[in-house]
């Protein structure tokens, strides 16, 4: 990806959410809180795929029928918005990455883990690994010393 397409891809994620919050679709603006997690444009600037993240997200039908029913509009708006010679056709894609994260964190959350247990098994296990380092290194340390003692009375 050059540059030029980054910087593009960029500012066409900075617009739309700008534009998402504007729009007065209830099919778009009932369902939830809107996440534009990335853009990727193509190298002639004809298409461009749009990530979003919807979290709470009630009919992913209805939303992607909502967005497909604005593309258009919003299309137009970013190319007042942007000054590019084409305004790529918008393409958007729902990832659920962060409603997947939320998920995985509300379930470690509720996982029965006393507290002190899991800091004394660190404590304990760092000690341990503390004490086989200097174990480790006063035998080498005494190995060498031995080794070069013997290799000068030679």
């Amino acid at each position: 990806m050059t540059n030029r397409i980054f910087r593009i891809n960029e500012d066409i994620q900075r617009e739309l959410a700008a534009l998402l919050r504007n729009i007065k679709d209830p099919r778009i603006k009932k369902q939830g809180m809107i996440s534009i997690t990335a853009v990727n444009t193509s190298g002639d600037l004809g298409q461009a795929k749009v990530y979003l993240s919807v979290y709470n997200l009630q009919s992913a039908k209805e939303f992607k029928d909502g967005l497909k029913s604005a593309s258009g509009h919003l299309r137009y708006e970013l190319g007042k918005a942007l000054s590019l010679r084409h305004t790529p056709e918008l393409k958007f894609i729902l990832d659920e990455s962060i409603e997947r994260g939320a998920k995985i964190n509300a379930m470690i959350s509720t996982l029965d883990i006393a507290e002190g247990v899991a800091e004394d098994t660190a404590d304990t296990a760092a000690e341990g690994v503390a004490e086989d380092a200097a174990e480790n290194s006063a035998e080498d340390t005494a190995k060498n010393t031995a080794e070069s003692i013997a290799e000068d009375t030679q």
